[in-house]
């Protein structure tokens, strides 16, 4: 009887121990560090919203990256067929979070047609897609989860759609913002991460290029992908209420702005604040091609633009990618912590090359200074930083230095298209100047720029009184970061001064050619024409009231201010007078 006890409880044993490696190993091997819950495709159905309490959470913190548009395009179509190819060196930014999300901008489809794009202009239709192996691409570089709710998830219509969900149930990467149902499209990626649940949604707020129900999914279109174009959009805010009431961290990614928009839109705006409102901890965003400004909106933390990430050209180059610290708790995330790690996109385009050093640090104070103009308070900074208050009330003296223009500096002036058989201007003629500047952010930033030697002084004066008057400027940059391009110094809120060019539709010499003429603010300030508004973004500040006295617009220029006066002293002269006004422009007579 002894004997037979003994093998008794021998089986019981082992039975107990299978059972014990059965329920270790459901969730999947890392269940311990990153266990995938209910969601989007890729995973099962959206779980259910729950009404009871949320169950209290570990403060420990998490973190989490993000960077913005990537697709696979042009020369770089036969990435994704590379075993070991990847979104190139600033993928350890990525893979070293907790978590890290992008926005493929394309459909997941090998198959299919182009989708009818009747409401987007004949001359600004693309069509892009990618196979299944982008995603591999993807999870090599670090990516946890993958956007497709953007303005080109649905390029191959509901064929494609159909596709880009069998993909992501295969996919190692969490695909969101698509789905068979509106249902799967609005669901979450939710995953836990040493005990604690993020969920992260997705949603398309861009122009719709077309009428088809693929690009906006309702409850009985059939297959398509999420949209929130409205700034109500109840869908995507029910879907946020859901998880915000399981207690999760919310990330909501949103494919929203104006194309090269380097503000913020109204409806942008409002979104945020909705999706604020409604719970969400975390909301990042992209589809401007360019950098916007971030901060803290109460106490959630909004990225208004990522730009392009990985891209094929380097028309728009700066890039980078964020990253949040976010500690957990009973209602969900805090934010405690925000770093950006500056990259810039090769001219011919790909991953981006990270920006370390002096550079780097200026890129960083660029970024942060994009905020003016959101209405976002600033964020915590890096963790164990001094927090930027942003108060701007005890600005440093206004500092300035002019220099020749050396052999290093010629070197990189490369942009400017600096050639002494063509331009006006000899290297002996020009100055370096380095000056203070006032941010949107109300802080004092260090800027540079290149003009004649005769007006250098004058120049300085000039930047002496608007930083006296606290007029601010998003930044002050030499045109070659912009490899000389005017419209993406422009586009990038950069005011410049020397650039050997001529003036635009014309083969005449540009004042700034000769080193006589700067441009503030353009988008502020735009350059109004009879066919449109330069930069693009700047329509939006066309019909400011510029007259004297008319209440002041932060970094908008006029009538009898301090910008005007400034240059009058010094015998310049004001685009913003012309017929067609520049009001961005000042030159010498």
């Amino acid at each position: 009887m002894r004997h037979q006890l003994g093998a008794g409880v021998a089986l019981l044993l082992v039975v107990a121990l299978v059972f014990v490696l059965l329920s270790a190993f459901q969730d999947g091997p890392c269940s311990a560090d990153r266990a995938p819950q209910a969601g989007a495709p890729g995973g099962s159905a959206a779980a259910p919203a729950s009404s009871s309490p949320a169950p209290a959470r570990s403060r420990g913190t998490v973190t989490l990256a993000f960077a913005g548009d990537i697709h696979f395009e042009g020369a770089f179509t036969d990435i994704p067929d590379q075993r070991r190819s990847t979104l190139g060196r600033m993928s350890r930014d990525l893979r070293s979070a907790d978590l890290a999300v992008v926005n493929l901008e394309s459909a997941l489809a090998s198959a299919g047609t182009p989708a009818h794009k009747e409401l987007e202009d004949a001359g600004s239709r693309y069509w892009f897609r990618s196979d299944a192996a982008a995603l591999d691409v993807l999870d090599r570089s670090g990516v946890d989860v993958a956007s497709i709710a953007n303005n080109h998830g649905a390029d191959y219509g509901l064929r494609g759609i159909r596709e880009s969900v069998r993909i992501a149930e295969q996919s190692p990467v969490a695909v969101v913002g698509v789905g068979i149902t509106s249902r799967q499209a609005f669901a979450p990626h939710r995953v836990t991460v040493r005990g604690t649940t993020v969920a992260v949604h997705a949603a398309d707020a861009s122009a719709r290029e077309s009428a088809e129900p693929t690009w906006a999914v309702g409850p009985v279109s059939g297959p398509g992908i999420a949209s929130a174009r409205s700034p109500l959009a109840p869908q995507l805010l029910d879907a946020v209420r859901a998880s915000a009431a399981r207690g999760d961290v919310v990330v909501v990614y949103v494919h929203w702005g104006e194309e090269y928009g380097a503000c913020p839109t109204a409806d942008q705006r409002q979104l945020a604040r909705n999706l604020a409102d409604t719970g969400a901890d975390v909301i990042v965003g992209t589809h401007a091609h360019v950098l916007l400004g971030a901060g803290m909106l109460d106490s959630t933390y909004v990225s208004y633009g990522l730009g392009n990430f990985y891209w094929y050209h380097g028309n728009q180059a700066e890039t980078g990618v964020l990253r949040l610290t976010v500690r957990a708790g009973e209602g969900g995330g805090e934010v405690v912590g925000d770093e950006w790690r500056p990259g810039l996109i090769p001219p011919r385009g790909g991953g981006p090359q990270p920006v370390t050093g002096r550079g780097g640090e200026q890129d960083v104070e660029d970024w942060r200074a994009l905020r003016g103009c959101t209405g976002l308070a600033p964020g915590p900074g890096p963790v164990g930083a001094t927090a930027d208050t942003g108060s701007g009330r005890d600005l440093p003296a206004f500092a300035s230095q002019v220099r020749p223009v050396g052999p290093a500096l010629r070197a990189r002036m490369t942009g400017s298209s600096h050639d002494p058989a063509t331009c006006p201007v000899p290297w002996r003629d020009l100055r370096l100047l380095r000056l203070s500047y006032v941010g949107f952010d109300g802080r004092a930033h260090p800027g540079a720029m290149v003009v004649h030697a005769d007006v250098a002084r004058d120049v300085v004066g000039v930047f002496a009184a608007l930083y006296r008057a606290s007029f601010p400027l998003q930044r002050m940059r030499l045109v070659d970061a912009y490899d000389g391009d005017d419209d993406r110094s422009m586009a990038a809120n950069n005011t410049s001064a020397y650039n050997c060019r001529t003036v635009a539709g014309q083969s005449a010499l540009s004042d700034h050619a000769y080193g006589r003429a700067i441009d503030l603010n353009p988008v502020q300030n735009p350059y109004v024409l009879s066919d449109g508004v330069l930069p693009p973004a700047g329509r939006s500040f066309v019909d400011v009231d510029r007259s004297a006295g008319a209440r002041a617009v932060p970094g908008v220029i006029r009538v009898g201010d301090a910008v005007t006066r400034a240059f009058a002293r010094v015998g310049w002269t004001w685009g913003g007078t012309w017929a067609a006004p520049d009001y961005q422009h000042f030159a010498t007579d």
